[in-house]
């Protein structure tokens, strides 16, 4: 078989980044293959979901207070173990557990690297085939190394993340992460079993023509936010053809084609959660931090989202991020 050599793979192109900085240590690059290796075995039972007994709940409540599919169980404990025996991660908070944990060992406690996630967000869409993902983020420790991490190694602002990312499961299966340098995405190329780089250096574009927001509470947001969806339904793009709303109802689906076309994806308060339904450090903060590298921002409506600091491990908040120009309309609207 020919091997296209123009094409990176994922360890390929990090260990590529690590050759531009003499001085470091190669964790980091540890760290994204071994969530790559997690995603690629989650993929492998998302994949086959519908062949065997791996759908539906498992008859567990997480401590959001949903019900836990069975694919978000395996899905959990699969990142939670590839990162646990490896080198370079210290501890892990996850949507699914109620507590963060410390890989208390000799060779994780000397590792600079926090890691949190939610490890299958949208999987209420399991069983209907929608694309589901993963997101994670990255940090490094605050706390001494040579002795367990502690709970302020992950209650600290997403702008003090060094990476972050999702992956995809749908159509192809890609990753998406970002440093502090760029964000690419890369799509697993099941002839080889790798992630290849597709999207380098992705740039969400200023403005698009896409809306995302569940029309359905419309009269349970804020009349500002009213307005705004108002004004999207008046709106034509420079081209003149009329905005679009397009919701799947799966924040990673949802945000990663507005990163790619351009585009907003707005989560309000409502009357029933006055102080937002998602999670700031699960899935926030980790989209806050790819959509401002690629040049877009994110805000909870009052507050760029990358300076909140976190008082909890499961705090929720409102979240509104997408192209720049988009999210400068919105915020005249927020402000007035």
């Amino acid at each position: 078989m020919m091997v296209n050599r123009k094409i990176s793979t994922l360890d390929e192109f990090t260990i590529q980044q690590m050759r531009d900085f003499p001085h470091a240590t190669g964790e980091l690059a540890s760290l994204l293959r071994d969530i790559g290796l997690a995603a690629k075995r989650v993929n492998v039972e998302v994949n086959k979901a519908g062949l065997v007994d791996i759908l539906g709940d498992a008859g567990e409540v997480n401590v959001q207070g949903e019900d836990v599919k069975k694919l978000d169980v395996y899905a959990n404990n699969q990142f939670m173990g590839v990162l646990k025996h490896g080198i370079s991660c210290a501890g892990i908070g996850s949507e699914e557990l109620d507590d963060f944990i410390a890989f208390d060992d000799p060779i994780s406690n000397n590792s600079k690297y926090v890691c949190l996630f939610d490890p299958l967000d949208g999987s209420g869409n399991i069983d209907v085939n929608v694309s589901i993902g993963t997101i994670f983020s990255v940090y490094r420790r605050i706390t001494p190394k040579g002795q367990p991490v502690k709970r302020e190694d992950f209650l600290q602002p997403g702008i003090n993340q060094v990476a972050a990312g999702y992956i995809v499961y749908g159509s192809s299966t890609m990753m998406v992460y970002a440093s502090r340098r760029g964000v690419n995405g890369f799509t697993l190329d099941p002839s080889i079993g790798e992630f290849s780089l597709s999207h380098p250096d992705i740039k969400c574009p200023e403005f698009g023509k896409i809306y995302s927001v569940n029309h359905g509470n419309f009269f349970q947001y804020d009349q500002k936010v009213q307005d705004y969806i108002q004004e999207c339904q008046r709106k034509t793009t420079d081209n003149g053809g009329p905005y679009t709303q397009r919701y799947i109802g799966s924040m990673v689906s949802d945000v990663h084609r507005n990163l790619i076309k351009g585009g907003i994806f707005m989560y309000p308060a409502t009357k029933d959660k006055p102080g937002g339904k998602l999670r700031l450090l699960y899935e926030c903060n980790p989209f806050a931090f790819i959509m401002e590298v690629a040049g877009g921002k994110a805000t909870n409506g009052t507050q760029r989202i990358l300076d909140v600091v976190p008082e909890k491990l499961h705090q929720r908040s409102t979240l509104f991020i997408g192209s720049k120009g988009m999210m400068e309309e919105l915020e005249s609207f927020l402000q007035s």
